[in-house]
Protein backbone atom coordinates (compact mmCIF):
# COMPACT_ATOMS: atom_id res chain seq x y z
CA UNK A 1 0.00 0.00 0.00
CA UNK A 2 1.56 2.87 -1.09
CA UNK A 3 0.42 7.14 -1.02
CA UNK A 4 -1.16 8.66 -3.55
CA UNK A 5 -1.24 12.00 -4.77
CA UNK A 6 -4.49 13.74 -5.14
CA UNK A 7 -4.33 17.71 -5.73
CA UNK A 8 -1.06 17.33 -4.49
CA UNK A 9 -1.27 15.83 -1.18
CA UNK A 10 -0.62 12.50 0.02
CA UNK A 11 -3.89 9.84 0.16
CA UNK A 12 -3.36 6.56 1.58
CA UNK A 13 -5.98 3.85 0.50
CA UNK A 14 -7.77 1.17 2.65
CA UNK A 15 -7.10 -1.95 1.81
CA UNK A 16 -10.30 -3.22 2.76
CA UNK A 17 -14.00 -3.15 1.91
CA UNK A 18 -17.29 -3.86 3.10
CA UNK A 19 -17.39 -6.60 0.14
CA UNK A 20 -14.56 -9.06 1.47
CA UNK A 21 -16.51 -9.49 4.94
CA UNK A 22 -18.48 -12.42 3.15
CA UNK A 23 -15.07 -14.32 1.94
CA UNK A 24 -12.84 -13.58 5.08
CA UNK A 25 -11.30 -17.09 5.70
CA UNK A 26 -12.83 -18.87 9.42
CA UNK A 27 -11.04 -17.52 12.01
CA UNK A 28 -10.67 -13.89 10.76
CA UNK A 29 -11.59 -10.75 12.68
CA UNK A 30 -13.07 -8.35 11.12
CA UNK A 31 -11.92 -4.73 12.09
CA UNK A 32 -13.67 -1.09 10.89
CA UNK A 33 -11.38 2.08 11.69
CA UNK A 34 -14.12 4.88 11.68
CA UNK A 35 -12.24 8.62 10.11
CA UNK A 36 -13.55 11.69 9.96
CA UNK A 37 -11.76 15.06 8.10
CA UNK A 38 -9.30 16.10 11.03
CA UNK A 39 -9.17 13.05 12.63
CA UNK A 40 -5.61 12.78 14.41
CA UNK A 41 -3.38 10.44 11.52
CA UNK A 42 -1.32 8.66 14.54
CA UNK A 43 -4.40 7.03 15.91
CA UNK A 44 -5.05 5.30 12.65
CA UNK A 45 -2.13 4.33 10.90
CA UNK A 46 -0.61 2.90 14.28
CA UNK A 47 -3.88 0.50 14.87
CA UNK A 48 -3.91 -0.45 11.07
CA UNK A 49 0.25 -1.15 11.21
CA UNK A 50 -0.11 -3.43 14.42
CA UNK A 51 -3.02 -5.43 12.69
CA UNK A 52 -0.87 -5.44 9.27
CA UNK A 53 2.41 -6.92 11.12
CA UNK A 54 0.16 -9.50 12.63
CA UNK A 55 -1.13 -10.50 9.48
CA UNK A 56 1.91 -10.68 7.82
CA UNK A 57 3.66 -13.21 11.01
CA UNK A 58 0.24 -15.36 10.85
CA UNK A 59 0.77 -15.70 6.93
CA UNK A 60 4.59 -16.87 7.49
CA UNK A 61 2.95 -19.41 10.22
CA UNK A 62 1.18 -21.09 7.77
CA UNK A 63 -2.09 -19.67 9.51
CA UNK A 64 -4.81 -18.64 7.17
CA UNK A 65 -6.93 -16.05 9.75
CA UNK A 66 -5.91 -12.77 10.04
CA UNK A 67 -7.61 -9.03 10.04
CA UNK A 68 -9.76 -7.86 7.41
CA UNK A 69 -8.55 -3.52 8.32
CA UNK A 70 -11.95 -1.44 6.75
CA UNK A 71 -11.72 2.14 6.64
CA UNK A 72 -14.92 3.55 6.70
CA UNK A 73 -16.32 7.16 7.13
CA UNK A 74 -19.50 9.07 7.24
CA UNK A 75 -18.79 9.31 4.00
CA UNK A 76 -16.24 7.25 1.75
CA UNK A 77 -13.57 8.98 -0.27
CA UNK A 78 -10.75 11.04 0.57
CA UNK A 79 -10.54 11.85 4.14
CA UNK A 80 -8.11 14.89 5.67
CA UNK A 81 -6.56 14.28 8.72
CA UNK A 82 -4.65 16.58 11.13
CA UNK A 83 -1.33 16.39 8.98
CA UNK A 84 -0.34 16.87 5.17
CA UNK A 85 -1.68 13.16 4.42
CA UNK A 86 -5.43 11.81 3.89
CA UNK A 87 -6.36 8.31 3.98
CA UNK A 88 -9.14 6.56 1.35
CA UNK A 89 -11.86 5.43 3.35
CA UNK A 90 -13.58 2.55 1.18
CA UNK A 91 -16.82 3.11 2.45
CA UNK A 92 -19.60 4.58 4.62
CA UNK A 93 -20.32 3.41 7.89
CA UNK A 94 -21.59 -0.26 7.66
CA UNK A 95 -25.56 -0.41 8.88
CA UNK A 96 -26.40 -4.07 8.58
CA UNK A 97 -23.59 -6.07 8.82
CA UNK A 98 -22.41 -7.59 11.89
CA UNK A 99 -19.71 -5.57 13.80
CA UNK A 100 -16.53 -7.30 15.40
CA UNK A 101 -14.21 -4.35 16.21
CA UNK A 102 -14.45 -0.90 15.56
CA UNK A 103 -11.85 1.46 16.34
CA UNK A 104 -12.80 5.59 15.97
CA UNK A 105 -10.30 8.06 15.98
CA UNK A 106 -9.38 10.88 18.18
CA UNK A 107 -9.72 14.39 16.64
CA UNK A 108 -7.40 17.70 18.11
CA UNK A 109 -10.15 20.03 17.89
CA UNK A 110 -12.72 17.33 19.21
CA UNK A 111 -15.91 19.54 20.12
CA UNK A 112 -15.82 20.90 16.43
CA UNK A 113 -15.49 17.33 15.10
CA UNK A 114 -18.18 15.99 17.17
CA UNK A 115 -20.54 18.92 16.28
CA UNK A 116 -20.09 18.47 13.02
CA UNK A 117 -20.43 14.57 12.79
CA UNK A 118 -24.01 14.24 14.40
CA UNK A 119 -24.24 11.52 12.33
CA UNK A 120 -21.38 9.32 13.83
CA UNK A 121 -22.62 10.12 17.36
CA UNK A 122 -26.15 8.25 16.29
CA UNK A 123 -24.05 5.31 14.33
CA UNK A 124 -22.25 5.12 17.94
CA UNK A 125 -25.57 5.15 19.68
CA UNK A 126 -26.71 2.92 17.31
CA UNK A 127 -24.31 0.09 16.92
CA UNK A 128 -21.76 0.05 19.56
CA UNK A 129 -23.41 -2.08 21.99
CA UNK A 130 -23.81 -5.05 18.88
CA UNK A 131 -19.95 -4.76 18.13
CA UNK A 132 -17.78 -7.30 20.19
CA UNK A 133 -15.48 -4.11 20.98
CA UNK A 134 -16.14 -1.00 20.04
CA UNK A 135 -13.27 1.37 20.63
CA UNK A 136 -12.28 4.97 21.25
CA UNK A 137 -8.73 6.48 20.88
CA UNK A 138 -7.74 9.14 22.98
CA UNK A 139 -10.14 12.20 22.47
CA UNK A 140 -12.47 9.43 20.27
CA UNK A 141 -14.13 9.25 23.76
CA UNK A 142 -16.08 12.17 23.17
CA UNK A 143 -18.20 10.53 20.32
CA UNK A 144 -18.98 7.63 23.11
CA UNK A 145 -20.04 10.30 25.43
CA UNK A 146 -22.33 12.30 23.33
CA UNK A 147 -23.82 9.00 22.54
CA UNK A 148 -24.07 7.89 25.90
CA UNK A 149 -22.73 4.75 25.91
CA UNK A 150 -20.28 5.62 28.38
CA UNK A 151 -23.06 6.43 31.13
CA UNK A 152 -22.36 5.30 34.02
CA UNK A 153 -18.33 3.74 32.93
CA UNK A 154 -15.10 4.19 33.39
CA UNK A 155 -13.29 6.15 30.36
CA UNK A 156 -9.47 7.13 29.70
CA UNK A 157 -8.91 10.02 27.33
CA UNK A 158 -6.09 12.19 26.54
CA UNK A 159 -4.82 13.87 29.56
CA UNK A 160 -5.58 17.18 27.96
CA UNK A 161 -9.02 16.75 27.12
CA UNK A 162 -9.67 14.45 30.63
CA UNK A 163 -11.33 17.70 32.47
CA UNK A 164 -13.13 18.50 29.73
CA UNK A 165 -15.39 15.31 29.48
CA UNK A 166 -15.87 14.72 33.04
CA UNK A 167 -17.01 18.01 32.94
CA UNK A 168 -19.17 17.40 29.86
CA UNK A 169 -20.56 14.20 31.21
CA UNK A 170 -20.50 13.62 35.17
CA UNK A 171 -21.99 10.14 34.63
CA UNK A 172 -18.60 9.12 33.10
CA UNK A 173 -15.83 7.93 35.48
CA UNK A 174 -12.88 9.86 33.61
CA UNK A 175 -9.91 8.31 34.70
CA UNK A 176 -7.22 11.01 33.56
CA UNK A 177 -4.39 8.27 34.03
CA UNK A 178 -5.40 5.22 32.48
CA UNK A 179 -3.38 4.29 29.28
CA UNK A 180 -6.75 2.25 28.05
CA UNK A 181 -9.78 1.04 29.74
CA UNK A 182 -12.20 -1.87 28.83
CA UNK A 183 -15.88 -1.92 30.31
CA UNK A 184 -17.37 -4.76 28.67
CA UNK A 185 -17.46 -4.29 24.99
CA UNK A 186 -16.59 -0.62 25.17
CA UNK A 187 -12.94 -0.10 25.13
CA UNK A 188 -11.50 4.05 25.67
CA UNK A 189 -8.16 4.91 25.45
CA UNK A 190 -5.15 7.59 26.40
CA UNK A 191 -3.98 9.81 23.42
CA UNK A 192 -2.08 8.89 20.23
CA UNK A 193 0.24 6.35 20.86
CA UNK A 194 -2.21 4.58 23.61
CA UNK A 195 -4.00 3.22 20.56
CA UNK A 196 -0.95 0.69 20.00
CA UNK A 197 -0.69 -0.22 23.15
CA UNK A 198 -4.91 -1.19 23.19
CA UNK A 199 -4.39 -2.52 19.15
CA UNK A 200 -1.70 -4.80 20.51
CA UNK A 201 -3.90 -5.98 23.72
CA UNK A 202 -6.61 -6.77 21.07
CA UNK A 203 -3.96 -9.10 18.99
CA UNK A 204 -2.83 -10.95 22.24
CA UNK A 205 -6.50 -11.40 22.89
CA UNK A 206 -7.56 -12.94 20.10
CA UNK A 207 -4.24 -14.97 19.04
CA UNK A 208 -2.73 -14.98 22.19
CA UNK A 209 0.58 -13.37 24.08
CA UNK A 210 3.05 -14.73 22.02
CA UNK A 211 2.27 -12.98 18.57
CA UNK A 212 1.80 -9.70 20.49
CA UNK A 213 4.87 -10.02 21.08
CA UNK A 214 6.66 -10.17 18.34
CA UNK A 215 4.44 -7.58 16.39
CA UNK A 216 5.90 -4.91 19.30
CA UNK A 217 9.43 -6.11 18.71
CA UNK A 218 9.08 -5.75 14.53
CA UNK A 219 8.00 -1.93 16.25
CA UNK A 220 10.18 -1.75 18.37
CA UNK A 221 7.62 -0.94 21.67
CA UNK A 222 6.98 -2.75 24.71
CA UNK A 223 4.67 -5.54 24.25
CA UNK A 224 1.86 -3.58 25.38
CA UNK A 225 1.44 -1.08 28.74
CA UNK A 226 -1.30 -2.61 30.86
CA UNK A 227 -4.40 -0.66 30.68
CA UNK A 228 -4.29 0.77 34.24
CA UNK A 229 -0.67 1.84 34.12
CA UNK A 230 0.14 5.73 34.23
CA UNK A 231 0.06 7.41 30.90
CA UNK A 232 3.47 9.48 31.62
CA UNK A 233 6.12 6.45 32.62
CA UNK A 234 9.15 7.58 34.57
CA UNK A 235 11.11 7.62 31.97
CA UNK A 236 8.60 9.85 29.86
CA UNK A 237 8.73 11.94 32.32
CA UNK A 238 12.57 12.41 33.06
CA UNK A 239 12.74 13.52 29.14
CA UNK A 240 9.98 16.12 29.67
CA UNK A 241 12.52 17.82 32.84
CA UNK A 242 13.44 21.27 32.21
CA UNK A 243 16.75 21.13 34.38
CA UNK A 244 19.35 19.19 32.60
CA UNK A 245 20.88 18.31 35.89
CA UNK A 246 17.58 16.74 36.95
CA UNK A 247 17.09 15.22 33.99
CA UNK A 248 20.95 13.85 34.10
CA UNK A 249 19.66 11.94 36.90
CA UNK A 250 16.33 10.90 36.49
CA UNK A 251 18.00 8.83 33.79
CA UNK A 252 20.70 7.73 35.71
CA UNK A 253 18.28 6.24 38.32
CA UNK A 254 16.39 4.91 35.57
CA UNK A 255 19.49 2.74 34.47
CA UNK A 256 21.02 1.56 37.53
CA UNK A 257 17.92 0.24 39.59
CA UNK A 258 19.42 -2.54 40.76
CA UNK A 259 21.72 -0.51 43.01
CA UNK A 260 21.15 -0.09 46.90
CA UNK A 261 20.26 4.01 45.57
CA UNK A 262 19.88 6.68 48.36
CA UNK A 263 19.47 10.09 48.21
CA UNK A 264 22.88 11.17 49.03
CA UNK A 265 23.85 9.16 45.40
CA UNK A 266 21.45 11.04 43.61
CA UNK A 267 22.77 14.36 44.87
CA UNK A 268 25.91 13.51 44.19
CA UNK A 269 25.35 12.56 41.10
CA UNK A 270 23.93 16.07 40.20
CA UNK A 271 27.01 18.01 41.93
CA UNK A 272 24.43 19.40 44.54
CA UNK A 273 23.77 19.14 48.26
CA UNK A 274 21.05 17.07 49.20
CA UNK A 275 19.21 20.13 50.63
CA UNK A 276 19.33 22.05 47.32
CA UNK A 277 18.95 18.76 45.16
CA UNK A 278 16.00 17.54 47.05
CA UNK A 279 13.95 21.59 46.53
CA UNK A 280 15.03 21.36 42.80
CA UNK A 281 14.02 17.68 42.05
CA UNK A 282 10.79 18.44 43.80
CA UNK A 283 10.18 21.69 41.96
CA UNK A 284 11.07 20.30 38.64
CA UNK A 285 9.63 16.68 39.09
CA UNK A 286 6.50 17.29 41.77
CA UNK A 287 7.46 14.83 44.01
CA UNK A 288 10.15 14.23 46.17
CA UNK A 289 13.91 12.16 44.92
CA UNK A 290 12.73 9.10 46.98
CA UNK A 291 8.89 9.31 45.81
CA UNK A 292 10.65 9.02 42.35
CA UNK A 293 12.89 6.18 42.99
CA UNK A 294 10.16 3.93 44.41
CA UNK A 295 7.88 4.72 41.37
CA UNK A 296 10.74 3.82 38.97
CA UNK A 297 11.26 0.57 40.87
CA UNK A 298 7.31 -0.03 40.23
CA UNK A 299 7.76 0.55 37.13
CA UNK A 300 10.05 -1.65 36.47
CA UNK A 301 8.69 -4.53 38.35
CA UNK A 302 5.63 -4.05 36.15
CA UNK A 303 7.59 -4.62 33.30
CA UNK A 304 9.81 -7.61 34.23
CA UNK A 305 6.14 -9.28 35.91
CA UNK A 306 4.95 -9.27 32.46
CA UNK A 307 7.97 -9.90 30.15
CA UNK A 308 9.81 -12.44 32.26
CA UNK A 309 8.70 -15.65 34.18
CA UNK A 310 11.28 -14.72 37.20
CA UNK A 311 10.61 -15.03 40.96
CA UNK A 312 9.07 -12.15 42.61
CA UNK A 313 12.58 -12.43 45.09
CA UNK A 314 14.31 -12.12 41.62
CA UNK A 315 12.25 -9.54 40.43
CA UNK A 316 12.99 -7.22 44.05
CA UNK A 317 16.75 -8.03 43.84
CA UNK A 318 16.91 -6.71 39.98
CA UNK A 319 15.27 -3.42 40.58
CA UNK A 320 16.47 -2.38 44.38
CA UNK A 321 14.05 -3.34 46.70
CA UNK A 322 15.61 -4.82 49.80
CA UNK A 323 13.21 -7.38 50.10
CA UNK A 324 10.20 -9.03 48.13
CA UNK A 325 7.84 -8.12 50.95
CA UNK A 326 8.96 -3.71 51.14
CA UNK A 327 8.57 -4.53 46.83
CA UNK A 328 4.78 -5.97 47.78
CA UNK A 329 4.25 -3.12 49.52
CA UNK A 330 5.22 -0.35 47.13
CA UNK A 331 3.86 -1.97 44.69
CA UNK A 332 0.38 -2.08 46.11
CA UNK A 333 1.16 1.53 46.65
CA UNK A 334 1.45 2.41 43.11
CA UNK A 335 -0.87 0.34 41.69
CA UNK A 336 -3.53 -1.15 43.88
CA UNK A 337 -2.65 -4.76 43.00
CA UNK A 338 0.33 -7.41 44.40
CA UNK A 339 2.54 -7.76 41.86
CA UNK A 340 1.36 -11.50 41.82
CA UNK A 341 -2.41 -10.04 40.84
CA UNK A 342 -1.15 -7.91 38.78
CA UNK A 343 0.82 -10.57 36.74
CA UNK A 344 -1.88 -12.73 36.28
CA UNK A 345 -4.81 -9.87 35.61
CA UNK A 346 -2.48 -8.51 32.88
CA UNK A 347 -0.36 -11.25 31.18
CA UNK A 348 -2.02 -14.39 28.93
CA UNK A 349 0.95 -15.97 28.88
CA UNK A 350 1.75 -19.96 30.58
CA UNK A 351 4.35 -18.15 32.91
CA UNK A 352 3.40 -19.56 35.96
CA UNK A 353 6.59 -20.16 37.59
CA UNK A 354 6.06 -16.81 40.08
Amino acid sequence: MFPLLHDGQPVIESGGSDSRCATASAGSHQVHLVIYPGFKLMEAVGPVSVLSYANRHLALQGDSRRYEIHIVAPQAGRIPSDTLISLEASAGLPEREALSTVLVAGALDIETAVAREAGLVDWCRRRAASAKRFAALCSGSFFLANAGVLSGRRAATHWSVATLLQQRFPSVEVDADAIFIQEGNMWTSAGVTAAIDLTLAFVEQDFGRNLALTVARDLVIYLKRPGGQSQFSDLLNSQMTAAPEIRDVQSWVMSNLSKPLQLEDMADKAGMSVRNFTRLFKEEVGISPASYLVRARCERTATLLLDSDLPLKTIASRVGFPTEEQMRKAFVRQFSLTPRAYRARFSTSSLKSA
